[in-house]
């Protein structure tokens, strides 16, 4: 496996672990427990650096070494998956407000 391939399932597997936290946080919000959907929502971050980090990482070698300009499949996966795992934050923070409001209001009704 080549470097190239090798970051790219840096990235991969960073945003995914991101993805895959911040969608829990969003069940965990549905569940009232918002301590855990934002402990999630941090350990996606955590990941999601990992795979922001090996991705600008890339960009860099490319900007200074002129490598890395042949786009591959494998490489284009990785960026999808990357905003893929951004949209999901935005998405996961605003469920769990809507959850937080909701809750809120329901507690006033009853």
């Amino acid at each position: 496996m080549d470097e190239l391939e090798m970051i790219a399932f840096k990235i991969i597997s960073g945003v995914g672990t991101a993805r895959s936290c911040y969608i829990e946080a969003i069940h965990a919000a549905k569940a009232g427990d918002y301590e855990q959907a934002e402990k999630l929502i941090a350990e996606g971050d955590e990941s999601f650096v990992v795979g922001h980090d090996a991705h600008a990482g890339l960009l860099t070698k490319e900007a200074n070494e002129g490598q890395g300009s042949s786009v591959s499949l494998l490489i284009l996966h990785a960026e999808d998956q990357l905003m893929s795992a951004e949209a999901f934050k935005i998405i996961a923070q605003e469920f769990i407000d809507t959850h937080k409001r909701i809750d809120a209001l329901e507690a006033k009704v009853h």
